[in-house]
């Protein structure tokens, strides 16, 4: 439930954002005519990511026992490509992102109110896709569906309302240092899931080593203890993972834990010639 918690809270407060920074363009710019051709880009952006997390549910539920573990692998590997990609992504234009939305919105008012749901829409839509991509991969090893989706439902939920106090400038967050520690709980979670995907690929015969354990960790971890499921749940860490999925999981997680934690560089700018 947390780690699902955690997608609908970073994922959700990236779409917040984004849709109060083009509310507060409109309304700063007298433009409140405007304003539900965004919320119908917006609305439609969640419809296509709800129908696409339904559609592979369905498809994963209506496959065989091989094809349904190559599918949850690949959805699996999909989800640690695209999370990675964003957490790095918005930690190099988290500053630029509201003066580049600003910009693609003036453009769009120009051409009329098609292009304004167009730009809202695809603004939204990429945050939702992930989301459900990155939910579907992190649910499948939950024992049940119901505890992912209100994991999920209450992150988004907590996103909307911090998203609001935002743009009321009711409360102040420091948005580089959330982002930072998000993204850093983010990539544990990935690993979970990209480990979690090798032992699909193992699953489906794809890859070997399936009855190779790497230890036993019965005895200190066990299944029907809370830290066992918060540890399973959360980081999927399990008491016997097999070698390929250890080293799976270590192979992902310090070389980009090493790239996340290293300091930007500072941009260097050559002094004018006299």
């Amino acid at each position: 439930m947390f780690a699902s918690y955690l997608i609908g809270l970073r994922e959700g407060l990236e779409g917040a954002l984004v849709v109060s920074v083009l509310v507060a363009f409109l309304v700063k710019s007298e433009r409140r005519d405007r304003l539900p051709s965004v919320w119908a880009g917006v609305l439609a952006a969640v419809a296509l990511s709800v129908g696409f997390g339904a559609v592979l549910t369905f498809t994963s539920a209506h496959l065989g026992h091989t094809g349904q573990e190559l599918f949850d692998a690949v959805a699996s590997l999909l989800a640690v490509v695209f999370v990675t990609w964003m957490i790095f992504w918005m930690r190099r234009a988290a500053r630029a992102l509201s003066k580049e939305l600003r910009g693609k919105l003036s453009d769009a008012l120009e051409l009329g109110s098609t292009a304004v749901v167009v730009m809202a829409f695809l603004a939204v839509a990429r945050e939702g896709l992930e989301t459900a991509l990155l939910f579907f991969a992190s649910a499948q090893g939950a024992a049940t569906t119901a505890q992912p989706l209100i994991g999920i439902s209450l992150g988004v939920l907590t996103s909307v309302a911090i998203g609001y106090g935002l743009y009321r400038s009711a409360i102040r967050i420091n948005l580089t240092k959330f982002f930072t520690w998000t993204g850093l709980l983010l990539i544990l979670v990935a690993a979970g899931i990209f480990k979690y995907g090798v032992h699909d690929l193992q699953e489906a015969a794809i890859l070997p080593g399936l009855g190779t354990p790497a230890f036993d960790l019965s005895a200190a971890l066990p299944a029907d203890s809370w830290y066992g499921a918060l540890l399973s749940g959360m980081l999927n860490i399990t008491p016997q993972p097999t070698v390929l999925e250890v080293i799976a999981w270590a192979a992902y997680l310090i070389p980009v834990l090493i790239l996340f934690l290293r300091p930007a560089r500072a941009q260097f700018t050559p002094a004018p010639a006299a």
